[in-house]
């Protein structure tokens, strides 16, 4: 049987330590949501002419790459890849209940999806992009491959999924659970036997 982890032990060390990782991981999130919406909210009068709305993925990410200068390509895809990868390693650390690899990258591309929509509707110089969306949903991919996976493992107890559990055992027929009484009581045919046994002693003897 594996050991506990250390961090999920409930001597006082172990729980002082959960808990300063938590509270880090909370500012670090808090942290991290103002510099998301420093970076996808704030107008941008000056790019009005620049930017509009992808809804066909790839096209975005096509662009980027077929740039001449590759730091922009670079700055444009890996800038987006690194804006996702804090989602794979906060969630499972401050929220247990999204971890696991699907959840992680689907709250992912839930929490960008409203981004980029508000971006789109609401914000000057902004445009929704779903390329964006996909790019940061592979960077919280890497990020909790990276460190998230490890870090829920070690915080959290690991959840228990339907496969894990054991099958419950069928019941046995009728026969086999007979009880000992059962098992010593003589066959019914018994009874039968012994008035034919009388008879045969009771004729007289020619």
């Amino acid at each position: 049987m594996a050991s506990e982890p250390r961090l999920q032990r409930r001597t006082w060390p172990a729980v002082a330590a959960r808990a300063a990782v938590l509270i880090v991981g909370f500012v670090c999130m808090v942290a991290f949501a103002v510099v998301l919406a420093r970076a996808t909210l704030v107008p941008s009068p000056m790019s009005v002419r620049l930017t509009h709305t992808n809804l066909h993925p790839g096209d975005s990410i096509r662009a980027y790459l077929a740039q001449p200068n590759w730091r922009d390509a670079v700055k444009q895809v890996g800038g987006n890849v690194v804006l996702g990868m804090p989602f794979g390693v906060l969630l499972p650390v401050v929220f247990p209940r999204t971890r696991g690899l699907v959840r992680v990258v689907l709250m992912t591309a839930f929490v960008m999806l409203t981004v980029e929509g508000a971006q789109g509707l609401l914000v000057t110089g902004r445009a929704f992009d779903i390329d964006d969306v996909i790019l940061n949903s592979l960077g919280a991919f890497a990020g909790y491959l990276l460190l998230g996976r490890r870090l829920g493992r070690a915080l959290h107890p690991r959840r228990e999924h339907w496969w894990h559990r054991r099958p419950v055992e069928k019941d046995k027929p009728m026969e086999a659970t007979a009880t000992t009484e059962d098992a010593t009581e003589p066959p019914a045919t018994s009874k039968w036997r012994l008035p034919a046994i009388l008879r045969a002693v009771r004729k007289p003897v020619r």
